[in-house]
Order: structure tokens, then C-alpha cells, then sequence
């Protein structure tokens, strides 16, 4: 993929981010696939990863399928990613979302309907 490529799934990707509501939360591989990129969820990462500068991408809403905090490390390798979580209401045990299922917001069902 090119570098304009890129940037463009990047941005496509923060446009999904930013619609995710406070507290709750979704994963690189649910925005990867609404998005028609479903083994994509590692770019996904990616663009996560990027957006640290930008007020505007709730990055900290995003985690794996399984509601472990991964992108921890990309938070500079603080606790922030889980502080911001918790602010919000998300209830974590060492680094894993306690009630994933019933928190996470799927945008193939949210965005579509």
C-alpha cells in the first residue's frame, strides 16, 4: 500500500474511531472489517498509533478482539490508555475490559442501522 493509500485508510479508520461513544469500546479487527479491510486490523493498529496527536481520535477506545488493553505501550508506556477507559466507566482487571461484550460497539451494527 502506498503512502497515499495509507493516509487515506488512516483517515477512513479515524473517522470511525471518533464515532465511538464514551464508554464503550471496539477493536482494530471490527473497524478494519466495517471498513472492507477485514485482515487489515494490524494497520488499524497502525493508524491508532499515529493519531496520538490528535484530539479528535479516541484511540484509547480501541483494543483487541479479545478487550485486552495492547495498545497500552503506544500510550507512552503509562497507565493512560486504562485511566481514560476507567474516567469513562469501563471497568478493568489487569489490562483486560471486564464486561467486553456488553460495552462493545460494533460499527457494522451502529453505523449501518
Amino acid at each position: 500500500m502506498s503512502a497515499v493509500d495509507k493516509s487515506g485508510f488512516f483517515e477512513r479508520v479515524y473517522d470511525v474511531a471518533a464515532q465511538i461513544p464514551e464508554g464503550r469500546v471496539t477493536s482494530y479487527g471490527a473497524i478494519a472489517k466495517y471498513l472492507g479491510a477485514a485482515k487489515s486490523a494490524r494497520m488499524v493498529g497502525w493508524a491508532m498509533n499515529a493519531s496520538k496527536n490528535r484530539d479528535d481520535v479516541p484511540a484509547h477506545r480501541v483494543v483487541n478482539r479479545n478487550g485486552i488493553l495492547t495498545g497500552k505501550s503506544h500510550f507512552g508506556g503509562s497507565n493512560a490508555m486504562q485511566q481514560l477507559l476507567e474516567a469513562e466507566g469501563v471497568q478493568i482487571h489487569e489490562l483486560k475490559i471486564l464486561n467486553f461484550e456488553a460495552i462493545f460497539w460494533d460499527p457494522i451494527i451502529e453505523l449501518n442501522s
